[in-house]
């Protein structure tokens, strides 16, 4: 649904399709409590409202996405971007905590109840945000604006090199599923949850530090050096064979990846025409999302074979950071990237891009 919520951005007022969204993440909230008081709650209910909240989230997200560089200067993106993220890492490690406390100190129906209180908050303050209508000339949503968006991806090394590099280091990086098999050996069930947030910790440190970023203009190398970091920490995971050394491996990795995300958000607000940042955003929404999917498979599957768990995991980021380092070589306009050129560059290449495509309609 990323692509049709990214072509959608483009055709509405984006404000109005993220209330929509919340709405309807609402409405779905109502159904959960409604069957937590039932006298005989449904298992199968559970799976169709975790399928449709991931429906609403890939209609909801991209428009939310596309609509922070409307609101914000352009120098005022990489604040913006580290202010997402402090509060992204703030609701990972608060959010399951404050959930776990309610769990255990009150009703299940309670629990639901409060969450469907919480979209009081957002609802509000998406109030308060100004309208961002769709220009004038808007594409209708359709699989043409799709294709166009993607089309409009793979002209640009930058944008294809955020993407590409973000793939390369979830799929070989991102031992998660492993992550009970390794507190097995590192000190019990006791030891997980350490395990699982100790990247968020990273990030959250890397976040409340990154005033630095704002200083930085070669986003492109920024994001290579970043995402070859992620890996280092992840060969550390595999090879530690101590709790506190493998937390530490973790939390410098999130660390690494929050860096990395951060650029790469600057340069998706930087080149990006606001007519395409909607389709835009559904093809980032895909390539932050599967990649993890997909590592978690790879990490599993090589566990499988007579690497085991660690081996998995430290091969898997000696792979991540070959990945990024091709991929660098592969793309020298990516790694070449100048936030201050941004913006001319993206004008120089909407021309050419508009260019072709008037081409392209009268041949």
């Amino acid at each position: 649904m990323a692509f049709v919520g990214g072509a959608l951005a483009d055709y509405l007022d984006r404000r109005l399709l993220v209330r929509g969204g919340e709405f309807a993440l609402a409405a779905l909230t109502a159904v959960l409590l409604i069957n937590a008081l039932s006298s005989s709650p449904h298992l199968w209910l559970l799976y169709v409202v975790a399928a449709l909240t991931a429906t609403v989230d890939g209609l909801q997200r991209p428009a939310l996405e596309a609509m922070v560089p409307r609101l914000v200067r352009p120098e005022e993106l990489p604040a913006t971007m580290a202010l997402q993220s402090l509060g992204m890492q703030i609701a990972q490690l608060g959010g399951p905590a404050l959930a776990g406390l309610l769990i255990a100190t009150i009703d299940l129906a309670w629990v639901y109840a409060f969450d469907l209180l919480t979209f009081a908050v957002s609802l509000t303050c998406l109030t308060l945000v100004r309208a961002v209508p769709p220009p004038p000339d808007a594409d209708r949503p359709s699989l043409r604006a799709v294709v166009t968006g993607l089309r409009y991806a793979r002209s640009r090394p930058e944008l294809l090199g955020t993407y590409l590099v973000d793939i390369n280091a979830m799929f070989f990086g991102m031992p998660q599923a492993l992550y009970p098999f390794l507190a097995t050996q590192l000190g019990g069930p006791r030891v997980l949850g350490l395990l699982y947030a100790a990247p968020a910790v990273g990030s959250l440190l890397a976040t409340l530090g990154s005033r630095w970023t704002a200083r930085v203009h070669r986003h492109g190398l920024m994001v290579v050096i970043a995402a070859a970091l992620w890996g280092v920490g992840i060969i550390g995971v595999g090879l530690s064979n101590t709790l506190w050394l493998t937390l530490f491996c973790l939390a410098f990795a999130g660390a690494a990846d929050m860096i990395s995300g951060i650029f790469r958000a600057i340069i998706w607000s930087q080149t990006i025409p606001d007519h395409l940042r909607g389709r835009l955003a559904g093809i980032e929404m895909l390539s932050y999302t599967t990649g993890p999917l997909l590592g978690q498979l790879r990490s599993g599957a090589m566990a499988r074979t007579r690497l085991g768990v660690t081996g998995s995991i430290w091969l898997g980021g000696l792979l991540c950071v070959a990945g990024t380092a091709a991929l660098a070589v592969a793309l020298p306009r990516f790694l070449r990237y100048d936030g201050k050129d941004g913006m001319a560059l993206k004008k120089a290449a909407d021309e050419a891009w508009a260019a072709a495509a008037a081409a392209r309609a009268t041949s």
